[in-house]
């Protein structure tokens, strides 16, 4: 199948539109002619994806957040991103990101399923025609103590540790989440009421102001709550693309906490 088919394919799910006007989503190396019989899934495209998508002869690389943000002046093996570049385009690889599209479209729900969040709501709204938006406000299955629902979030998204503003003991049930950064939405979820925020990057200030408004913060990382976007993407293109051979990259936290 040509890259430009399953391009079309992505676009008719998660339309370039529905990314936010900042991103940078769609083909960002490569050739919409090149055939493919090959996939492979990533969060991040790091050298060690590309290393990996190369080594077990992958034809494109989908990954979610973009190598490519800024303009570039210069594509050279000079610097990192031009290295990257280049080393694609000698193994003659398409590389496709789906971002903030697929933050709006089904990120967000998604995390709330494996939550198990009942009743929910768009957290922000940026696009009020369609009320889509990124997060998601709604009920735990039960009440439960705030040391409660961090086990909780631990289990289901496979997690070690996560970082609490707020005291552990209090009760809540009414929870938002946001997969990936957080910063700057603690707003949103005590505008609907949220007893409890579960995100990622959120600063010293924000969390102590956070949690003086009756906010409990609990920043479960960014690849904490987004690797979801590997095993959900790839059961997608493996069920929509016939005869397509999809890979995924191994789940590993790029940090660790000693």
């Amino acid at each position: 199948m040509l890259c430009r088919d399953i391009m079309e394919m992505i676009e008719n799910t998660y339309p370039k539109h529905a990314a936010l006007e900042w991103d940078n989503v769609g083909l960002l190396v490569g050739r919409i002619e090149k055939e493919v019989q090959k996939i492979y899934v990533a969060l991040d495209l790091t050298d060690e994806v590309i290393e990996d998508a190369i080594s077990k002869k992958a034809d494109m690389i989908v990954t979610h957040h973009p190598m490519i943000f800024s303009p570039q002046k210069q594509i050279t093996d000079e610097q990192l991103i031009g290295r990257r570049v280049v080393t694609l385009l000698q193994h003659d690889i398409s590389y496709y990101a789906m971002h903030t599209n697929y933050d709006v479209l089904r990120m967000a729900d998604l995390a709330s399923e494996i939550l198990g969040l009942q009743d929910t709501q768009v957290l922000d709204i940026t696009n009020p025609e369609q009320q889509e938006g990124i997060g998601r406000v709604g009920q735990l299955p039960g009440e439960m103590t705030v040391r409660e629902c961090c086990e909780l979030v631990k289990t289901k998204f496979g997690l070690e540790t996560v970082k609490v503003y707020g005291d552990l003991d209090v009760r809540i049930q009414r929870v938002a989440i946001s997969p990936g950064s957080g910063k700057h939405m603690s707003e949103f979820a005590l505008s609907k009421k949220a007893e409890a925020f579960i995100t990622a990057e959120i600063d010293h200030h924000e969390g102590i102001d956070a949690n003086a408004e009756g906010l409990i913060i609990i920043d479960a990382g960014h690849y904490g709550l987004e690797h979801i976007f590997i095993e959900d993407v790839a059961n997608y293109l493996a069920n929509c693309l016939e005869n397509m051979e999809v890979l995924k990259a191994n789940i590993k936290n790029p940090f660790c906490v000693i």
